[in-house]
């Protein structure tokens, strides 16, 4: 496990999303609670707006620029980087900014946006800004074997993510490791959950998220990490009633637990499939 002393204090524009004030809150804690355990400031974007990743992108192109180019500006105004840990808002961002470096891009989602653009802040997923901090291990994770989930979006297209592989991601695989978990090898680290097809066609990305956890249940896991509301909600709900579930946690909270965060300070009761039976079995919270 490497410990490289106190981590640097840094800044972050924060970007929620709509998914981690709803759904995925437990999502939202963990990452303030961890962010802020590493000394960190973590700063709410005032008037940030949905980034339109579920029916703005697939309808109207400029809208789906324009929504990401708002909050880009009102972080840029905060001069922070950003931190976005849903990756379907990640994504949205990440494509956005890179639209914006073509020719009159610029002064086109400006000129829908009412105000010129100014310098667009870089944007990063909490696995990013996490890969090479020092996290302070209090609690290592007792080898428990981890898949690490990185979903369609974390590191799509290539070159989004720099430094990682676009078939075999290993940011998140890395960090898990120096927690003291056992990352698993297996293939299905980047295939699709149905992602946000679940109220249009509900027995597709049923089957399609059943298959990933079969995968990763094959491969040894005792538990799925993911970065990503969406993908956490299908994983999950997918598994209710099976009779071998696997539980799915975030990022956030497998860094928290490691840290000696309590586990309601985790949300960890939010989940369909409760993680507190795996974790209690491996000692890495109390009975």
């Amino acid at each position: 496990m490497r410990r490289r002393g106190r981590p640097v204090a840094k800044t972050f524009a924060y970007y929620p999303g709509c998914s981690l004030h709803a759904s995925a809150r437990e999502y939202d804690v963990s990452t303030r609670a961890v962010f802020s355990a590493l000394g960190m400031d973590v700063k709410e974007i005032e008037g940030w707006v949905c980034c339109g990743a579920s029916s703005a992108h697939p309808t109207d192109h400029l809208l789906a620029l324009v929504l990401p180019a708002h909050t880009l500006q009102a972080s840029s105004e905060m001069d922070r980087p950003m931190l976005v840990p849903c990756a379907m808002c990640y994504s949205r961002l990440k494509l956005t900014l890179l639209e914006l470096e073509r020719p009159g891009k610029k002064d086109e989602v400006g000129k829908a946006l009412g105000k010129p653009l100014g310098k667009m802040p870089a944007v990063l997923h909490p696995m990013e800004a996490l890969r090479e901090e020092e996290i302070p291990v209090k609690r290592p994770l007792g080898g428990l074997k981890v898949a690490c989930y990185y979903g369609c979006l974390l590191v799509r297209p290539q070159g989004v993510v720099p430094g990682e592989d676009l078939e075999n991601p290993q940011g998140m695989d890395r960090i898990m490791a120096r927690l003291g978990a056992r990352p698993v090898p297996w293939p299905f680290k980047n295939e699709c959950c149905g992602a946000s097809m679940f109220l249009a066609k509900k027995d597709l990305v049923l089957r399609l998220s059943r298959r990933i956890v079969l995968q990763a249940q094959e491969a040894g896991a005792e538990a799925l990490v993911v970065g990503c509301p969406m993908c956490h909600f299908n994983l999950d709900l997918a598994q209710r009633g099976t009779e071998h579930p696997l539980p799915v946690l975030y990022l956030t909270q497998a860094v928290g637990l490691a840290m000696g965060l309590p586990p309601q300070e985790l949300l960890l009761e939010r989940h369909f499939i409760s993680p507190l039976p795996v974790l209690k079995g491996k000692g890495i919270v109390g009975g």
